[in-house]
């Protein structure tokens, strides 16, 4: 948890959902971020009890086990926003989330549960919807910041989440950014061969995408 201790009085809340290796410097990074911007950040921990991944196999296995089961994951998320709205500087009222990659299906799956939560961002989220019935109504609002060549969501399924995010009446932007593949917001990360770099135009395109929709989500 993050904040500037002098602020004074309750002040948003953010949320940051993680990469499929875990809570890790990157997601307090962020949070401290948001902290930085007047908010509260939480950088928050699905996989709990401290897991991380330190390659790939690990990860995938912690990501995997998770994504089993999608209403625990769920669950998981109302229970981080609960903890966040708890925190006695945190107005209860104002509070959004963040995720990358991993992250970005949580925070949109806190959205489909008809949580209500402010809004919602995904940068080079993953858009498999669960397998289970959601929210007719989609009350949160959703921002998507989307690599156009990332192979882990392809254009197809960037059109079946904007068709499912209409279904359920969600208020919606998907913003996809040319030339650019999966998480591009990974400083220093360059592995084109499995569609994963860094791209530093969509990083500064994205962050003041995000900071403008979490400006107008607080007023």
């Amino acid at each position: 948890m993050a904040w500037d201790a002098a602020v004074s009085g309750p002040r948003p809340g953010v949320l940051v959902a993680h990469t499929w290796m875990g809570q890790g410097e990157h997601e307090v990074q962020r949070a401290k971020e948001m902290a930085e911007r007047g908010y509260v950040g939480f950088a928050l921990d699905a996989y709990g009890k401290g897991k991380r991944g330190t390659n790939p196999e690990e990860s995938g296995k912690l990501m995997m086990a998770v994504d089993a089961d999608r209403k625990a994951l769920q669950g998981r998320m109302t229970a981080a926003l609960e903890t966040l709205r708890g925190f006695e500087t945190v107005d209860a009222a104002k509070t959004a989330a963040i995720g990358f990659c991993f992250g970005g299906k949580c925070v949109l799956d806190l959205a489909r549960m008809g949580s209500d939560v402010l809004g919602v961002v995904s940068f080079h989220g993953v858009f498999d919807a669960p397998p289970h019935p959601n929210a007719e109504t989609i009350t949160a609002k959703v921002l998507v910041l989307h690599g156009w060549e990332d192979p882990l969501a392809k254009p197809a399924q960037m059109v079946a989440l904007a068709e499912e995010l209409t279904a359920g009446k969600a208020r919606w932007q998907i913003h996809a950014y040319g030339h650019t593949t999966h998480a591009f917001t990974a400083k220093g990360l360059n592995d084109p061969e499995h569609g994963l770099a860094y791209q530093p135009d969509a990083d500064r395109w994205s962050w003041q995408a995000a900071y403008r929709f979490l400006e107008e989500l607080f007023g």
